[in-house]
């Protein structure tokens, strides 16, 4: 794809550890833009001067992203182009750039994404867990009661889940897990992702606990960790449909709007008989 004449922005992927995951096409797009507005312009100048890249930079972080954001908005409208990059990884996943591009886009600004290293991508496919379905949820949220929703959500969840931890919440997190996920459930920890040193622990949450009781977590991490299992899920609704009486079960169905059919059917499916056998039982007991 050759650079837009016209006002345009570019949401570029940098790397996460080693300087070399970066694509021809970042490095290409990062010289040929007007501005690039980096999230710590300190951080991005040693990328950018080993690449021997010289356009201009401004700063665009999460203290100033909505009144930054106007400001770029109105340099793309001028015809400017602009690449939006963070310290490590892909604008708008855990980082500035969601905000500037869904402006961009209320503005009719063309919004480009050139596709490079995340680290939840990077963790999640070398974990050794699932990866046909998984959640991301970066970093928990901080509000209690957020906090305590989304721990409800992963409790239940049958994906693998992707967390990002600071080394200073790590062990609280750790304990968390482990309480409300049952320390049998394995996890990956991984921190220095590409990096000389990378590192990533197998293990299970308990362990991981423990481990970190006796040890100072070091670096930023990503946790993948195993999604609950459906066996679990189908044993746990087993149990909950045997303490309902079957007319109970039934009404379950038909206050959702079921048919009478279609319930007796979705009962059947649940309690692993036929339909000609729930019918029987319904008389009987009628």
């Amino acid at each position: 794809m050759t650079m837009a004449s016209e006002g345009v922005l570019y949401l570029v992927a940098t790397p996460i550890g080693n300087l070399e995951d970066i694509t021809y096409r970042a490095v290409r797009v990062l010289n040929e833009v007007d501005l690039i507005a980096a999230e710590d312009t300190r951080t991005s100048g040693v990328l950018l001067s080993h690449y021997d890249i010289h356009t201009s930079v401004t700063s665009y972080h999460e203290f100033n992203k909505l009144e930054k954001a106007e400001y770029l908005v109105g340099r793309m409208l001028g015809g400017e182009r602009v690449a939006c990059i963070t310290d490590a990884g892909s604008p708008g996943i855990s980082d500035p750039g969601e905000e500037l591009a869904a402006m961009c886009i209320e503005a009719g600004i063309p919004v480009y994404t050139v596709p490079g290293p995340a680290a939840c991508i990077t963790a999640v496919t070398s974990s050794g867990l699932s990866c046909r379905r998984f959640s991301f949820e970066a970093f928990l949220p901080k509000d209690k009661k957020e906090h305590e929703r989304v721990l409800e959500e992963i409790e239940k969840d049958t994906r693998t889940i992707i967390i990002y931890e600071s080394p200073h919440h790590l062990k609280k997190t750790l304990e968390e897990l482990s309480g409300r996920l049952g320390g049998g459930r394995r996890i990956v920890l991984c921190r220095e992702l590409t990096k000389k040193y990378e590192e990533k622990q197998r293990m299970t949450l308990e362990e991981a606990a423990a481990f970190y009781r006796d040890n100072e977590p070091r670096g930023e991490y990503v946790l993948v960790i195993e999604g609950r299992s459906k066996e679990e899920v189908r044993e746990e609704k087993q149990r909950s449909f045997q303490e309902l009486t079957i007319e109970e079960h039934m009404k379950l169905y038909t206050d959702k709007g079921l048919s009478e059919k279609e319930a007796m059917k979705a009962l059947a499916r649940d309690l692993g008989t036929s339909k000609r056998e729930i019918y029987r039982r319904l008389k009987i007991d009628g």
